[in-house]
């Protein structure tokens, strides 16, 4: 069963899931003789059960690295992280195989993370009705339209019930009632105890995250109570990610 904040609902006052301390990340230069890029100088960030975070910054900033090195798909140069339970992640461009269905999909990722045939058919069955993808279970990956390749995306990252999910601007390509059932999801996570982390570039989405951090400067900043955290975009091919 899920875990569930160790207050009254509050995520200021739950555990830690994920902290990062001193975080630091260099890119080399693939050119001979070419400058290095510092990306991360010193990062810290801790992520609490039941919350939902954003974390924004400008292009280039280092918010990819940041989530990659959390997640653990990215070794960093110097520091730590702590994680505690599973990690489910959604990177933004989808890790999914294309000659494979929307099912096959499910059986190859479940089976990775360990769960039995029944648990990932439940899965796959309550995913593809809450984001609206049953017809397609039998598609091949390469046949679906990006939204619903981004709604398979996100359904793989959830299918384990993880502890932490971490999500890297995970509505590209929904529709407006997509959009929306996505917050409903990340609200019902959040209730239960999840940890929910993601990249966002749109500002009218502050009032429904309960911290926001900005990466800059190679630093992750606080920014939550501050009134304007500047509106960001991300641009994945201008971040060395």
């Amino acid at each position: 069963m899920k875990r569930t904040t160790t207050t009254t609902g509050t995520a200021a006052s739950s555990e830690p899931l994920v902290r990062g301390d001193s975080l630091e990340k260099t890119y080399g230069s693939r050119l001979p003789f070419g400058r290095s890029t510092p990306v991360l100088t010193g990062a810290d960030i801790e992520v609490r059960a039941g919350e939902i975070v954003g974390i924004v910054g400008e292009n280039g900033s280092g918010k990819s690295t940041l989530m990659k090195i959390l997640v653990g798909v990215l070794d960093h140069d110097a520091g730590t992280v702590e994680r505690t339970g599973t990690v489910g992640w959604c990177p933004q461009e989808p890790l999914l195989y294309d000659r494979l269905t929307v099912s096959e999909t499910f059986r190859l990722f479940g089976a990775g993370y360990g769960m039995s045939r029944k648990e990932i058919d439940a899965a796959k069955r309550r995913l593809a009705d809450e984001l609206d993808f049953e017809r397609y279970l039998d598609y091949r990956v390469d046949q679906l339209s990006g939204g619903n390749r981004q709604k398979v995306n996100l359904s793989i990252a959830l299918m384990h019930d993880p502890d932490v999910l971490m999500l890297d601007e995970p509505y590209t390509g929904f529709d407006w009632e997509t959009y929306l059932r996505f917050w409903d999801m990340a609200q019902d996570l959040a209730d239960d105890g999840t940890a929910v982390v993601m990249i966002s570039h749109l500002i009218e989405e502050r009032s429904r995250l309960d911290r926001v951090f900005e990466v800059r400067d190679g630093l992750v900043h606080d920014v939550t109570d501050e009134e304007t955290a500047s509106e960001l975009r991300s641009d994945p091919e201008e971040e060395h990610e």
